[in-house]
C-alpha cells in the first residue's frame, strides 16, 4: 500500500484507494475466518454454561468438610430450572419467572446470587422450605419443633481462609453428621455450641423462599444472619443458580507463595469428589 500520501497532506480520493486496497474481501474473509473459531468456542462455553453446567470457584471455607477453600465445582443448572441468573453475567434484582421450576430439596448443595448483593454469588446447603419453622437452639438445628439427629464423626482439619485470623492455618474441629428431616445425611464442623446464632428466635420460611447454612457452622454468614448483616436471610428460590454436584479442581492457594506455587498445592485427593 502506497503511504505517500500522508507526506503530500491529505487527500480523501487517496484515502478512499488506500482504504479500497487494505480491506478487499479477500482480507476481510481471511479476518472473519480468523475470527470465527474463537467465536464458536465462546459461543459453545456460554451456551453449555447456560443450559448444562457452570464451573464456581470457592474461597472461603464456609463449607467444609464437604467443600474445601479452593475447590473448583461443577454446577447443573438444569437441575432447578432457568431464569435470567442463569446466565453466566447477568445480574440485577431477584428474577419474577423461572421456566422448567423445580425447588430444591433438604440436603441440596445449591450455587445462589446472595439477596442484596447480585454479584456475589455463594454455595450453600438447603436446610429448610417454605413453610419450615427453623430454630437454633444451644447450637443445634431445630426444624419444625424436633432437634436434627447429630451422631459423632471424630476429628476434621478446618481452614482458615484468606480474610479470617490466621489465613492458611489448619485446626482439629469437631466433626458431626447431621441427618435432615428426609433423611439425607452431611457432615458439618462444629468449633463451638455457644457461637454467634447459637440461640435464635424461630425462622418460617415465607413462600418461594428457602433456608440455607453452611456445614461450617460457626464460620458461616448464611440465612440465620439477615441481609443487613451481610448474611443470606431468607434465600429467593429465583436466586439458585445451580445445584452443585461435583469438585473438579481444587488448590489450597492461601498457602501457596503465588499463582506459580498452585501445582505444588494440588489437592489430588479431592479431584472429581461427589458433592453429597
Amino acid at each position: 500500500m502506497d503511504n505517500s500520501w500522508f507526506k503530500r497532506g491529505f487527500n480523501l480520493r487517496e484515502v478512499k484507494v488506500a482504504a479500497d486496497e487494505l480491506f478487499t474481501t479477500k482480507t476481510v474473509r481471511d479476518i472473519a475466518d480468523w475470527l470465527w473459531e474463537p467465536f464458536l468456542v465462546f459461543a459453545g462455553f456460554y451456551l453449555i454454561a447456560t443450559a448444562v453446567a457452570q464451573p464456581f470457584y470457592v474461597p472461603s471455607g464456609s463449607m467444609q468438610p464437604t467443600i474445601a477453600i479452593g475447590d473448583l465445582l461443577l454446577a447443573t443448572k438444569y437441575s432447578y430450572g432457568y431464569n435470567r441468573y442463569s446466565l453466566p453475567f447477568a445480574g440485577g434484582g431477584s428474577p419474577r419467572q423461572r421456566i422448567f421450576a423445580s425447588l430444591p430439596q433438604p440436603g441440596d448443595v445449591v450455587v445462589f446470587r446472595k439477596p442484596g448483593n447480585s454479584s456475589a454469588t455463594l454455595v450453600k446447603r438447603v436446610i429448610g422450605l417454605p413453610g419450615d419453622r427453623v430454630q437454633m437452639r444451644g447450637g443445634r438445628v431445630w426444624i419444625n419443633g424436633r432437634p436434627l439427629p447429630l451422631r459423632e464423626d471424630g476429628i476434621g482439619r478446618a481452614e482458615d481462609g484468606p480474610t479470617e485470623a490466621a489465613p492458611g492455618t489448619y485446626f482439629r474441629t469437631a466433626r458431626f453428621i447431621e441427618t435432615l428431616p428426609n433423611g439425607r445425611e452431611h457432615p458439618i464442623f462444629k468449633k463451638s455450641w455457644g457461637a454467634l446464632y447459637s440461640d435464635t428466635n424461630e425462622y418460617v420460611v415465607p413462600p418461594d423462599n428457602i433456608f440455607v447454612m453452611g456445614d461450617n457452622r460457626d464460620d458461616s454468614m448464611d440465612s440465620r444472619f439477615p441481609v443487613e448483616e451481610n448474611g443470606v436471610g431468607y434465600l429467593p428460590v429465583a436466586n439458585v443458580m445451580g445445584r452443585a454436584q461435583v469438585v473438579v479442581a481444587s488448590v489450597d492457594f492461601v498457602n501457596a507463595s503465588g499463582f506459580w506455587a498452585w501445582p505444588f498445592e494440588l489437592r489430588v485427593k479431592r479431584l472429581f469428589n461427589r458433592i453429597w
